[in-house]
């Protein structure tokens, strides 16, 4: 699949890898790596333009949230625009720089369990449920992978850009 720059389809998809999607939301490494950053660094920006490492946790963890409500109503046959939203305004809007980092990483691993117990309760079939991602028909499995490859973009900038 190849890189489109404007909203990272399909580039999330290869990040994820061949792995299930249980064990790609059952993994700890990002939680074990945000877990080892203090609050001074949590609102390190590398640049005057961009988000603090707050904000981008913030970000993945409103990601997973927006994701999974669509995945929930793909997986009922419900159409439903799996791609879009407006990530500059979620951040802007919100009160992540106030909040502490541990109460952040302790938000994103909620999220992450109540994701988990959706994903627990899927049958096989519903996991092959069809559904619209921009102009590319996707499967339910391969979207909820996207997510997982979403967050692992931004763990590599994390790294990348603010270590």
């Amino acid at each position: 699949m190849s890189y489109i720059p404007s909203d990272g389809f399909p580039y999330y998809f290869d990040l994820a890898g061949n792995m299930s999607c249980h064990k790609l939301f059952s993994s700890t490494s990002t939680f074990e790596f945000l877990e080892s950053i203090d609050e001074k660094k949590a609102t390190y920006r590398y640049a005057r333009d961009k988000w603090s490492i707050k904000q981008v946790v913030g970000h993945i963890t409103d990601h997973e949230r927006i994701k999974m409500s669509r995945a929930h109503l793909l997986s009922r046959n419900e159409t439903v625009n799996l791609w879009s939203y407006d990530q500059n305004a979620l951040v802007e809007n919100s009160r992540f720089d106030e909040l502490t980092f541990k109460y952040m990483v302790y938000d994103f691993k909620n999220v992450r369990k109540a994701s988990i117990s959706f994903i627990e309760g899927l049958s096989e079939d519903q996991l092959k449920i069809k559904g619209k991602a921009n102009d590319y028909e996707i499967t339910l499995e391969d979207f909820l992978k996207s997510i997982i490859g979403h967050e692992i973009h931004h763990v590599n900038i994390i790294k990348e850009k603010y270590f």
